[in-house]
């Protein structure tokens, strides 16, 4: 594999729980692996007062903690924290933006790092646009002499308006190719399998339409509530958190059409394209396209757990939700009439995020008499965590007298692959935008699109107050009423389990 040029990664908000959790270990898992260039350093930026040496050791405990390969000797781990250095700055004054461009040209002289600069915002969003702004000013925006680029976390923009803004604002500063938004679902290595698995199985991409198609279904259920973040989520809820940004993205990635190129502009291409042909929903057929609700108090295993109007930082008449269920269509010619169904929430009875394809039922129904046969085409299920890997269901006949089938189940998991290593999602794209490489990070056109597909939704529960939060009980699978977005009456929601393998045997949970 081609190492990245040399170069500094610098951290605005480096004494955060993001930096000392993921950045800090996942780059110690690309030293340790010998993929860093060798002339190669971390600038931590951030307001607490630190030396470099109490840096280096509060990152020391995040790498013991959090990295995935366990520093094999204390030599190695110290050889890495060596190339740390830390920079007490205030990111609010323009002032102090003359003081770090002095210590970049210090670091940049003791390590020869060519003037190469990667600047991670690990901030709050309301410093996105004030940071590359000061950096502009100052000249290190410039790629003269030395790459720059900058790497932006979620959530990209509140809404169509903001997203916009923002976009406007950053490329004021930094041109579309130094901007890295980054999404840590397409970091998984699950993720990335899903192009593979279509695009060189010859079994799959001649059925990957809508005629022979019946729908597809994307969960991403967790199954734990806001905790301490209730503050946070109140602005957010689960439209935002995950549904416009990492389940428009999964959709992205299964309706795509086949990429000229494996390579970052013909990927990002094809998902905008599908972007851009989600069906609009009005706000008027909110209610009938979207339904939206809200965990309550519940016993989850004998244990009593509190509501979301009862956790900490929450509105006790909020309205905000914990809980999506939504269907889309995609007007092209490969997915016309192919709904696609959504769901998303906060204590449900699991963790788990996945990819299900449910084919069509064979034209000539040899089997009609066989209920189980009807009501549970072939399905393809993608798992993207946790136990991750694929699964087949398919009809085989019971042994024995007559023609009684039953569903049965093939399936590969990541855990086979003993003696492969998966890397981590931080590890994956920071090492991609060391590298150039933007294919697994979202462009400025498809993250606006993504939010004017989901704005009229966010505006019509905000002003239409005729439309219900649904409650459900913490560690059930949402509101009932969920169901009624599947027309069809002998079709539902799959319900799965923690456990992919044995799937229908038992259920892990």
């Amino acid at each position: 594999m081609n190492k990245p040029e040399n170069h500094i990664l610098v951290i605005f908000g480096a004494s955060g729980d993001l930096t000392y959790r993921k950045l800090v270990p996942a780059v110690f898992d690309l030293f340790d692996q010998d993929l860093l260039p060798k002339q190669f350093a971390i600038l931590g930026l951030g307001r607490t007062d630190l030396s470099d040496q109490e840096f280096r050791t509060k990152m020391k405990e995040g790498i013991i903690l959090f990295a995935l390969n366990k520093p094999e000797s204390e030599q190695k781990l110290d050889e890495y924290l060596e190339k740390l250095h830390y920079f007490s700055f205030d990111t609010k004054d323009p002032d102090e933006y003359c003081l770090l461009k002095g210590k970049l040209r210090e670091l940049d002289e003791q390590y020869k790092t060519g003037n190469n600069f990667i600047y991670y915002l690990a901030t709050p969003p309301s410093m996105y646009s004030i940071i590359p702004e000061q950096l502009a000013k100052q000249n290190l925006n410039s790629e003269e002499d030395g790459f720059k680029r900058l790497i932006v976390e979620k959530p990209f923009g509140y809404d169509l308006k903001t997203a916009q803004t923002l976009n406007t604002k950053l490329l004021q500063d930094f041109k579309e190719e130094q901007i890295y938004r980054i999404d840590h679902y397409l970091g998984k290595e699950t993720v990335q399998n899903l192009l593979v698995t279509r695009f060189s199985n010859g079994i799959f991409e001649p059925l990957w339409n809508r005629n022979y198609i019946h729908h597809v279904e994307i969960t991403g259920a967790e199954n734990i509530g806001v905790g301490n973040r209730g503050g946070y989520y109140e602005g957010s809820g689960a439209m935002r958190d995950m549904v416009q940004n990492h389940l428009l993205l999964l959709a992205g990635l299964v309706a795509m059409e086949p990429p000229a190129l494996i390579d970052s502009t013909n990927i990002r291409n094809e998902i905008a394209k599908v972007f851009h042909s989600l069906r609009p929903i009005k706000e008027e057929e909110v209610s009938k396209y979207a339904i939206r609700g809200q965990y309550t108090a519940s016993k989850i295993k004998g244990e009593q757990v509190k509501g979301y109007r009862e956790e900490q930082g929450v509105d006790p008449d909020s309205r905000t939700e914990t809980f999506v269920a939504m269907k889309l269509f995609i007007d092209n010619w490969r997915w016309a009439g192919v709904p696609f169904y959504i769901r998303s929430g906060k204590m449900l009875p699991t963790r788990v995020t996945e990819i299900v394809i449910h084919f069509k039922a064979t034209p000539h129904h040899l089997f009609a008499d066989n209920e189980s046969i009807c009501k549970n085409y072939n399905q393809l299920v993608i798992r993207i965590q946790p136990d991750e890997g694929v699964l087949m269901k398919f009809g085989m006949k019971v042994p024995g007298a007559g023609f009684n089938v039953q569903n049965v189940n093939m399936d590969f998991h990541y855990s086979d692959l003993s003696d492969t290593y998966l890397p981590s999602a931080y590890e994956r794209l920071l090492l991609d935008c060391m590298l150039g490489d933007g294919t697994l990070y979202h462009r400025g056109d498809a993250v606006e699109a993504a939010w004017k597909f989901v704005d009229p939704i966010l505006k019509a529960w905000q002003e239409d107050d005729s439309i219900p939060v649904h409650g459900y009980p913490a560690g059930t699978w949402g509101p009932d009423v969920s169901d009624d977005l599947i027309e069809e009456n002998d079709i539902t929601w799959r319900y799965p389990c923690k456990n992919l393998s044995n799937d229908g045997n038992y259920c892990e949970l």
